[in-house]
């Protein structure tokens, strides 16, 4: 009787997987902040890939850990770097099973940990930093990325890149605009996923948690830019945020259960202070019930195995 009057279901092709691939690692390195979760190699990365595709799994967000680093990010733009070989790869060996998607951001790459370029004065330059994109968008695009990740937050970028690929003949690569991305305490874990350089944060371009309206307003700029999916992050913390842009988006809305989040549950399970797999299929459901249509979450797989 409980089933048959649920009213919020998830389905394995509802979830994404975010993946890191760091290069110059053979074997998987695991990251100690979230248990379970790896830094992959290559070849580890597309066997996590074919196993979420097994699983039932709606796609892969893709980030790249470079060896080497600099001040503008070359390497994101390179298309030999790791990110780009990377997609090209988990293209060729799981594109027709589910979505590969990448993240379309500089912090992984710039040796100041910030996601764009640095004026004179230290202050991260709108307009310099959308250019790099546009840069970034051609390359992923042309590596086989189906759903580019604009996760910035600079103003402006939607538009930029949406009209740069159209222009290079790109038009069925998708834009999900990381819309109402708040300056967040719970992406503590993901730095050290990503080897992160920063040092302060980044108040000056994502949201004041605080800011709800903000949130909305941000989304509804991106919409009219051109996006062709919005998304709220983090996801449990701003579930209201969430709820506000489901109900007026006319296209898909997503959202991301960031690495603390996941760092929370896993720590508490291993305490036996809550029921895991409770607690992980609970927070996920609360994400869909408050709108999402997609659900970025490390526990894509695994989870997508029991509602199996």
């Amino acid at each position: 009787m409980r089933r048959l009057v649920s009213e919020t279901r998830v389905h394995p092709s509802e979830l994404i997987l975010p993946l890191f691939v760091r290069e110059g690692v053979t074997q998987p390195v695991p990251i100690s902040s979230m248990p379970g979760v790896d830094q992959h190699s290559i070849d580890s990365l597309k066997r996590a890939a074919t196993d979420a595709a097994e699983a039932g799994v709606g796609g892969v967000m893709l980030f790249g850990v470079p060896s080497i680093r600099d001040a503008t990010g070359t390497q994101a733009t390179d298309p030999d770097g790791i990110l780009n070989r990377a997609t090209a790869a988990l293209v060729a060996e799981v594109g027709d099973a589910l979505v590969v998607q990448t993240d379309l951001c500089l912090d992984e790459f710039t040796d100041h940990g910030h996601c764009g370029v640095l004026d004179e004065v230290g202050r991260v330059d709108n307009d310099a930093t959308i250019e790099r994109y546009v840069d970034m968008a051609l390359v992923q695009a042309d590596a086989g990325s189906s759903i580019l990740g604009l996760s910035g937050m600079m103003d402006g970028q939607v538009d930029a890149v949406r009209t740069a690929l159209d222009e290079a003949g790109h038009i069925d690569t998708a834009i999900l605009a990381y819309s109402a991305k708040y300056a967040s305490a719970f992406y503590g874990p993901f730095r050290e996923a990503v080897d992160s350089q920063l040092s302060g944060d980044r108040r000056t371009y994502q949201l004041d948690p605080g800011n709800r309206r903000e949130g909305m307003r941000e989304a509804t700029l991106d919409m009219s830019e051109g996006a062709d999916i919005v998304m709220v992050k983090p996801a449990g913390s701003y579930l209201d945020v969430l709820a506000d842009v489901a109900a007026m988006s006319d296209i898909p809305v997503w959202a991301y259960q960031v690495s603390g989040e996941y760092a929370m549950i896993e720590a508490a399970a291993a305490n036996g202070w809550i029921d895991r797999r409770r607690a992980i299929e609970e927070s996920v459901v609360g994400i869909r019930r408050a709108g999402a249509d997609a659900v970025l979450t490390y526990w894509a797989t695994e989870l997508a195995g029991w509602l199996r």
